[in-house]
Parts: C-alpha cells; sequence; structure tokens
C-alpha cells in the first residue's frame, strides 16, 4: 500500500523544514565561535605604565649590562574589575649606530619596521617574553646573554638572537619621558614568526 500524497508532502515539508532550521542555528552558532576562537591581533591600544624609580636609576648608571626594570601592568580580563599585576622589562645603555647593526630584525638600513621608536634617550627596553613561544628570558652574567629556559634560545645584550630556534631576536617596547619619569607600554606579540604581529596591548 503506498503513502498517501498528502502524507509524503507533510513529511517532505517537515524534513526541509528541520534541515533549513538545523543551518540557520548552526550558521548563528558557527560565526561567534569562529570570532572567539580566531587570534585578536592589532587590536586595542596600549597605555603607558611608569617604570619603577629605583630601576631606573639602575639603568642610567648601568654600562654593559642589561638591568631588570618592573612597571606596574593595569589590565581588565573580561568580566573583573580592573588590577594590577607585577611586570619587569629589561633595558640596555646603548647607541643608536650599535644598536641598528645589532639588530637588523627591527632596523632595514636606518629606518626600522616599527610605529615606535625602538630606543629612546639612549636606552632600549626589551619584552621578557621569548619570541619562540613566550618563556620568561633572564640575563645569565656567565655567558652574558639572555637565555630562555625553555628550548634554549639566546640574545645578546642589545637583543640579538644568536641561538636556538627563535625566529628573531628579543622585542623592543616603547620608551618615552613624561614629566620626569619614565614610561613603557607593554605590547605582546605573536611568536615563532620573524614578523613582529601585534597580540595584544596591556590597557
Amino acid at each position: 500500500m503506498s503513502d498517501d500524497p498528502e502524507e509524503l508532502t507533510r513529511r517532505t515539508f517537515v524534513a526541509n523544514a528541520t534541515l533549513t532550521l538545523g543551518g540557520i542555528i548552526g550558521l548563528g552558532l558557527a560565526i561567534p565561535i569562529a570570532g572567539a576562537l580566531a587570534p585578536s591581533t592589532g587590536a586595542g591600544t596600549g597605555r603607558w605604565a611608569p617604570l619603577d624609580d629605583a630601576d631606573w636609576r639602575a639603568l642610567q648608571a648601568a654600562t654593559e649590562k642589561p638591568v631588570q626594570i618592573s612597571f606596574k601592568l593595569v589590565g581588565k580580563d573580561a568580566y573583573l574589575p580592573v588590577g594590577e599585576s607585577a611586570a619587569f622589562v629589561w633595558g640596555i645603555k646603548t647607541e643608536m649606530a650599535r644598536f641598528q647593526k645589532a639588530r637588523p630584525d627591527v632596523y632595514d638600513g636606518s629606518k626600522s619596521d616599527l610605529p615606535y621608536a625602538p630606543m629612546a634617550m639612549g636606552f632600549a627596553l626589551f619584552s621578557p617574553v621569548c619570541p619562540h613561544l613566550g618563556c620568561s628570558v633572564n640575563w645569565h652574567d656567565d655567558v652574558e646573554r639572555f637565555v630562555c629556559p625553555c628550548h634554549g634560545s639566546q640574545y645578546d645584550a642589545q637583543g640579538a638572537h644568536v641561538a636556538g630556534p627563535a625566529a628573531r631576536g628579543l622585542d623592543p617596547l616603547p620608551l618615552r619621558e613624561r614629566s620626569g619619569v619614565a614610561e613603557v607600554m607593554w605590547i605582546r606579540y605573536a611568536p615563532t614568526i620573524a614578523d613582529r604581529l601585534v597580540v595584544s596591548y596591556i590597557s
């Protein structure tokens, strides 16, 4: 016995309506999910943070050795209130000609590929984040290099990459002076690649 044509039409309509509704719901979910999974690059603007005064004076008195300089990161995470966390950068007293020669990953000749000056007031500040996979580098007096404890990338006092799997040297950070206070802007760059692609600012 064959199905009633009217019943077949009703079943076809219900099946098609179910597929259409499922497609609309799936598309509605896919867009925000894809947006959440995609890395947020280049978004936002930075906030300047004052450097620790005692550390800054230590850097001014330094010669060839990099100095660790503390500051406070002020940030907001999702629905949490604005909070502070301790952070640091590495600073080195240097000369423009020397720094340009040592850092071909930053300078194309005399022109920087960064949207800010890689050094200011006779100093360069480096992010402590290893450009390989994001571990924190430290200066080792015994080898006179910055060393990443995770995968062995090494950098000289000017932040140039000299050993290990990192694709570029340490990332210089913006430095400025305002009303007698030295300030830094914290920027996080994408790891593993030679180009500097901004992932986020802390603001």
